[in-house]
């Protein structure tokens, strides 16, 4: 059996459901029809095998995830990662954390943002858009109730748009929920394939 991994990584890890995932050969065809739309184009996972138990939220909740992270228009696909990064750091979820970064760092061309914020998390000395935009998913996961004025006036200040304080409000709130259903459904594990 693998071990569980407790810190963060660019290399995205396995994960090890802890609710048994359904087999697609078994799949009833409300199950088949809620994964047609997967959340890239990538194999269908685990995780979203095991999120088909519930075929109608499953048909819910992945055309809302593509919607907040894939729509054109508002924050940058990169800015939305780090959105996604900055509540799955605060929420101690080392699989989101991974796979959202990793999609960061491609997308931005740039691993050093990443790095800085695994090394020092809140800390991390990062250019005042990308500071304002960490710090703000951060927050927003501490305590959504302690948001103010002032942190939306901090977003304008580093220069997003209504529409983009939208975006990344979107995703960090998105992510928060994941958060909690991949801590509870199963853990991040290293590679073992």
């Amino acid at each position: 059996m693998s071990n569980i991994l407790h810190d963060f990584t660019t290399t995205v890890p396995q994960w090890r459901p802890r609710v048994t995932p359904i087999k697609l050969e078994d799949a009833t065809p409300d199950q088949l029809d809620a994964l047609k739309v997967t959340p890239s184009n990538t194999k269908v996972s685990d995780y979203v095998l095991v999120l088909a138990r519930d075929a109608e939220t499953l048909c819910e909740r992945t055309p809302l995830f593509n919607a907040i992270m894939y729509n054109r228009g508002g924050l940058s696909r990169a800015e939305r990662e780090l959105g996604a990064v900055g509540t799955s750091v605060f929420n101690r979820c080392v699989y989101c954390a991974a796979v959202h970064a990793s999609r960061y760092n491609l997308l931005a061309k740039d691993v050093v943002v990443i790095e800085r914020i695994f090394a020092d998390g809140e800390d991390a000395e990062l250019n005042p858009r990308q500071s304002a935009i960490f710090n703000f998913a951060v927050k927003l996961s501490k305590c959504p109730p302690d948001m103010t004025k002032a942190d939306m006036e901090t977003l304008t200040a580093a220069g997003l748009g209504p529409d983009e304080v939208l975006d990344l409000i979107l995703s960090s709130a998105l992510f928060g929920w994941a958060n909690r259903l991949m801590h509870t459904l199963g853990d991040p594990t290293e590679i073992t394939d």
